[in-house]
């Protein structure tokens, strides 16, 4: 997509007027394929800082994986690891979290092995792998800047677990995969690719659309004052219930079918021409902005 442009074919309600909150996806999104940050992105960020918008990101990275931008992004707000299912504190403590059923977790092993589609398990702050010299382990770990730690049978850990990633190369297969998950565990989890490498599976409400209500809950505003950005299937929750959802310009078509809008790619600013274009236009003035809800202690003013 070369530009930044209304999507016909987006939600029937129309985008919101007002944004006092920014909820934004990592991979894809605010991050380049190299997964840095722009200088216009920073640029884009400080602005909100000024406008008194909060950003804040979700994600289907652990948690350890989202906290290593928190210093050059310069935010100190709540955010969701693990497709929002366990969502953190502003000082990294658990906020709240859900996990699958054990017997869940057991036949989403099984039904991953059974198509050789490597399994790792998300557990709090904990990433359970086979093993820790596969390839795509040791890529991933160099993205997350986070050691996972090796268990031989990972059947042995099935509780308390937030996500369940099958990890293949073969891209096709893994796609194939999503659908015929989804129908197997329909009612028990969520099903969403969150890469081409990555399918994720977890608990039925972990999804970005419940970190999105939880956030909203946060500052004590409504749904429909959240600007949502995202690139991927497991972003559409969040994008269908917010008052503004913008997809990347690389964004598979179902995820651009949810958005008002859709901006460029990730490797053409999209994220920063978004909340330039888009968002900066329609937020409230930090002046306006409600305290956080009084339902949770210790939540900093915004900034």
């Amino acid at each position: 997509m070369a530009g930044l442009g209304q999507n016909r074919h987006g939600p029937e309600h129309a985008p919101a007027r007002h944004i006092r909150l920014v909820v934004s996806d990592m991979d894809g999104t605010l991050l380049t394929p190299d997964k840095q940050v722009t200088d216009q992105s920073l640029s884009a960020i400080r602005a909100l800082e000024r406008a008194g918008v909060p950003l804040c990101l979700v994600s289907s990275r652990p948690a350890g994986g989202m906290e290593m931008y928190f210093d050059q992004l310069g935010i100190r707000t709540p955010y969701g690891a693990l497709n929002g299912g366990t969502l953190f504190n502003p000082d990294r403590s658990i906020r709240s979290s859900l996990s699958l059923d054990p017997q869940t977790v057991l036949e989403a092993l099984n039904m991953l092995e059974r198509q050789n589609v490597d399994a790792w398990l998300f557990r709090g702050h904990d990433w359970l792998v086979r093993n820790a010299q596969d390839p795509l382990v040791l890529a991933e770990s160099r993205t997350v800047q986070t050691i996972p730690t090796q268990v031989a049978d990972l059947s042995t850990c099935v509780q308390n677990i937030g996500k369940v990633a099958g990890s293949t190369a073969n891209h096709a297969a893994l796609q194939a995969q999503e659908a015929d998950i989804a129908r197997k565990l329909a009612g028990r989890a969520c099903v969403a690719l969150s890469s081409k490498w990555f399918l994720d599976i977890t608990p039925l409400h972990a999804n970005k659309g419940h970190a999105v209500r939880q956030l909203a809950d946060y500052y004590n505003i409504s749904v429909d004052e959240v600007a949502c950005i995202g690139d991927m299937n497991n972003d559409i929750p969040m994008l269908s219930i917010a008052g503004l959802a913008i997809a990347m310009g690389q964004a598979t078509p179902d995820v651009q079918a949810c958005a008002h809008f859709v901006t460029s790619a990730n490797t053409q600013e999209g994220w920063a021409r978004a909340i330039t274009d888009v968002v900066l236009p329609r937020t409230i003035p930090a002046g306006n902005m409600p305290h956080p809800s009084p339902a949770t202690p210790g939540a900093p003013s915004p900034q």
